[in-house]
């Protein structure tokens, strides 16, 4: 079901979309759930991936690794982890490209700008609040409408 008429369904335009997504766009497309300590910590579900965050492998070939992020590839979709590599025919080795989606953030890089966005997705913060939720009180005046 389509709710805003601003925004197509269309499977065509969405991959066209995603594919020729721009950079700053890619940075938020290319996010990791937190373990669970940190979700607990923070009350947030993912984060976009950066240099200098530790993640841990969860899925494919490289299962179960763990390493630092050494560098984001945006225009490839992949992150390049510290340890994950593999020899070339030539003898070479290069860093191997992981999808952050199949990663798990274990440790984040602090500054100011990741705390300012970890305080504005706390979820509970939210909660605190009142926002996006509705009181059974408000839910019976809303019933009384009609």
């Amino acid at each position: 079901m389509k709710f805003s008429a601003s925004v197509s369904s269309s499977r065509r335009k969405s991959r066209k979309a995603h594919f020729s997504a721009p950079s700053h766009v890619r940075h938020k497309l290319m996010s990791a759930p937190l373990s669970a300590e940190l979700k607990q910590k923070y009350n947030v579900n993912a984060v976009p991936v950066r240099k200098d965050d530790e993640v841990s492998v969860v899925r494919g070939t490289y299962k179960g690794r763990e390493g630092k992020v050494i560098a984001c590839y945006r225009k490839k979709w992949v992150i390049h982890i510290e340890r994950i590599t593999r020899e070339k025919a030539s003898g070479q080795t290069v860093q191997v490209g992981i999808d952050p989606s199949k990663t798990v953030i274990t440790k984040l890089k602090i500054d100011a700008d990741r705390k300012r966005m970890l305080e504005r997705k706390n979820s509970k913060a939210h909660e605190a609040k009142g926002k996006g939720k509705y009181t059974e009180a408000e839910a019976a005046k809303m019933q009384d409408v009609d």
